[in-house]
């Protein structure tokens, strides 16, 4: 499992991400840069990683589940995931 502080800390990026989202659309579409970069970096969305829901692990993403490729075999061998089996053939 990802360290605590690590989780918390791309909590406070998407919190961040959502608080200037409007105003950086407006800064892109006025195309002013240099107001851009007055912004937190933190602001930007290439900065919130994706993150496993189960164990906050980053590598290994399934975004279609929203869990690392560990925690989506566990929970698929036991049957918590509806509609997911074992391939055999």
């Amino acid at each position: 499992m990802a360290k605590k502080s690590w989780i918390e800390r791309n909590k406070r990026k998407e919190r961040m991400v959502a608080k200037y989202a409007e105003k950086r659309a407006e800064l892109k579409a006025a195309g002013d840069y240099a107001g851009l970069a007055q912004l937190p970096r933190d602001a930007s969305p290439s900065r919130v990683v994706n993150r496993c829901n189960v164990t906050g692990r980053r590598q290994g993403y399934l975004r279609k589940f929203g869990m690392s490729r560990l925690a989506f075999r566990e929970a698929a061998l036991s049957g918590m995931i509806p509609g997911v089996t074992k391939a055999s053939w």
